[in-house]
């Protein structure tokens, strides 16, 4: 079972004319991966995962999910938690339980438990605005997770975090993903962050994005925050950073004015 993006293509009206976000993107994932996305920021990496969520549809291509016997539980995490202000955080964590037709009773016993393996079972009858904001992304996580996806959609989910919070986080993600390994793609601007959680790291280029080059970090399985000090990781950052640094020295360049 994997998905499979061909020739996958995807524009945008603007008042300012037609935005092309991505060009010609090919790529498979396999079930029980992790695939990480870095690119400069506007290179289509965003709207990518909602074209594989099925929110957004493809000017062109097509994106197929061969071996699965019908269309795959996809989730996705935003950047932002989404957390809804009126629900407990265990009402949150069972929203998704809730649409999949799951009685209440089930469904709570399943939220308060994915809760306890991110440490937030203390909290479960709390609402989001009394967390503090690594326990609401802990929370949305959760959520994603306690459905039991087959493939899980992660928008940048650690971006608003302190470094501290980031790094048990990503600790703590790790090993959810481990104990059931749904394919995730997920996207940061972190290079380091990308080698630390996934098994290969697609680079894209400047928009209109493309996949630029593949990248396997150099870590075996299970993994930790040991991770870090592997001594060729500096190599493999350094490598994603030349093959995107041209376009990001052209994104931040000031716009030249003429008179």
């Amino acid at each position: 079972m994997h998905l499979s993006v061909f020739h996958i293509t995807k524009a945008f009206i603007s008042p300012r004319g037609t935005i092309s976000a991505l060009a010609d993107v090919t790529f498979t994932a396999f079930q029980g991966e992790f695939v990480a996305l870095v690119g400069p920021s506007g290179c289509g990496k965003s709207t990518l995962l909602r074209l594989v969520a099925g929110l957004l549809a493809p000017d062109s291509g097509q994106i197929e999910f061969p071996g699965w016997p019908q269309p795959p539980k996809r989730r996705l995490v935003f950047q932002d938690h989404a957390l809804f202000p009126w629900m407990t955080v265990a009402d949150n964590v069972a929203f998704g339980l809730e649409m999949d037709g799951i009685d209440r009773t089930d469904r709570r016993q399943r939220a308060i438990a994915q809760l306890e393996s991110m440490g937030l079972a203390g909290f479960a009858d709390h609402y989001p605005h009394e967390l503090s904001g690594g326990m609401k992304q802990r929370a949305a996580i959760a959520r994603a997770f306690v459905t039991q996806p087959d493939i899980l959609l992660m928008d940048e989910p650690l971006r608003a975090l302190d470094a501290q919070t980031r790094l048990v986080i990503q600790e703590e993600l790790l090993s959810l993903w481990e104990r059931r390994r749904p394919l995730v793609l997920y996207v940061t601007h972190d290079i380091e962050e990308a080698l630390l959680l996934a098994d290969r790291v697609l680079v894209m280029s400047g928009r209109p994005g493309q996949v630029r080059a593949e990248v396997t970090p150099p870590l075996g399985r299970p993994r930790d925050l040991t991770g870090r000090a592997h001594p060729e990781i500096e190599e493999s950052k350094w490598q994603i950073w030349k093959l995107l640094e041209e376009d990001v020295r052209r994104q931040i360049q000031p716009q030249r004015v003429t008179s």
